[in-house]
């Protein structure tokens, strides 16, 4: 696969409407920010570092948009979002577990495998052969499980994510469902759905102590998805092309990349990233099977305009924007906040619906005078479930949705 080629249809993405212009859904942000004075900063943003170079696989991200922690974990910044709700995909974070495969290990994508289990008739398709199975296209947020770890007073171990490890990304396959009824439906019995990834192992140690092997609950196989297209494009090999598992709802680990196998299973598998790993382990206790496992996003949101790393901006009307989620339910509401939580105001949600797991955008024009803002916000999904205000620690650090810790100071001169 050519993670290189067509940057011309990689540009119509970066674009602030993207592919929903096309359609002529984007919002009308730039007229509205340029209506109300507030599209840029009053006063010149503060001097940024020397941009870290992106590794060889990911050159074709827009490194400006781009921060590099390691050459396997790479986040968005938060001033980079864009305002077309999907997000670019050479602004999408980056998280692996283990090394991409290269181009010649994954070979023809098309005659790439995925072998079915835990099924009245066990068998193997190729990404070709699952092409003429059915085709489901669904919007869904991408996050990071550690997405927020940054933010944790007890500094967990890990990448000090702030939010910029999500994405909303547009996919194309074939639904789980689908390919099992395709092959006599799940095996009586069965409580789990178990996805192994195709990256090369390391030689000489435990297979099960490095493998991505993730199990989630059966019930997540209704809205799952194989899928060989992101964002319009074949799924690059730094997102886990040639097929990714896409479980809606679910924090990133859980959506395998390189897919070769999917089994149901009566019990979740003993790899170490299920077994002791992703677990929500009190602060200084090791991960085990007895724990909660990392599964289900719980309801978040962030704002992305005003941003810390876009300087000050300019007293008068300013619309305060950001993207909120809900999980495994849509967004109902989204409230703003500029004293730090003591008073808040509904936001309005803009844009098209792309579904209940994609990210929906907020906006809030507010008249700012001189001075510094504690901005926050909290949404509320469908069930009536509200953003908590923190979450607990964990040793992980991970799914940190409190919005209290999200909030962010904003000058304004």
């Amino acid at each position: 696969m050519n993670n290189t080629t067509n940057l011309t249809r990689r540009r119509l993405l970066t674009t602030t409407a993207g592919s929903l212009a096309v359609a002529g859904l984007a919002p009308a942000f730039s007229a509205a920010q340029t209506a109300a004075g507030a599209a840029a900063p009053a006063t010149a943003a503060p001097a940024t570092p020397a941009v870290k170079p992106l590794p060889a696989y990911v050159s074709w991200k827009d490194a400006n948009s781009m921060i590099v922690h390691t050459p396997t974990t790479i986040e968005t910044k938060r001033s980079a979002f864009g305002t077309s709700i999907l997000t670019p995909s050479d602004r999408l974070y980056i998280r692996n577990n283990l090394p991409a495969p290269s181009a010649a290990v994954i070979g023809d994508p098309s005659a790439w495998k995925i072998s079915l289990e835990g099924v009245g008739k066990p068998q193997s398709f190729t990404v070709a052969e699952l092409k003429s199975m059915g085709l489901e296209t669904m919007a869904t947020v991408l996050q990071c499980s550690g997405n927020g770890r940054g933010y944790f007073a007890g500094k967990p171990s890990g990448t000090k994510w702030e939010v910029g490890a999500a994405g909303c990304v547009m996919w194309s396959g074939v639904s789980v469902r689908d390919v099992v009824a395709a092959v006599g439906g799940v095996t009586k019995g069965m409580v789990y759905m178990t996805g192994t990834g195709g990256e090369k192992l390391p030689e000489g140690i435990d297979p099960l102590s490095v493998i991505v092997e993730r199990s989630v609950p059966l019930s997540a196989m209704q809205d799952a998805m194989l899928a060989w297209e992101m964002n319009g494009e074949p799924i690059p090999l730094a997102h886990g092309g040639p097929l990714r598992l896409i479980v809606p709802g679910y924090s990133g680990v859980n959506n395998i990349k390189y897919i070769k196998s999917l089994a149901f299973t009566k019990e979740q598998t003993q790899a170490a990233i299920q077994k002791t790993g992703y677990r929500l382990s009190p602060p200084g206790q090791k991960g085990d099977p007895s724990q909660p496992a990392v599964w289900v996003m719980d309801p978040k949101s962030w704002v992305t305009y005003p941003a810390p790393d876009a300087g000050a901006v300019k007293a008068g009307t300013v619309q305060i924007l950001g993207v909120a989620m809900g999980g495994l339910n849509a967004v109902a509401k989204v409230d703003v906040s500029l004293d730090g939580g003591k008073t808040w105001k509904a936001a309005r949600l803009v844009g098209p619906n792309l579904g209940k797991y994609a990210w929906r955008q907020f906006a809030l024009a507010a008249n700012l005078k001189s001075g510094t803002y504690e901005v926050a916000c909290r949404t509320t999904d469908t069930t009536g479930k509200v953003q908590v205000a923190t979450s607990p620690e964990n040793t992980g650090g991970y799914l940190n949705s409190g919005w209290i810790s999200h909030a962010i100071k904003v000058t304004v001169v």
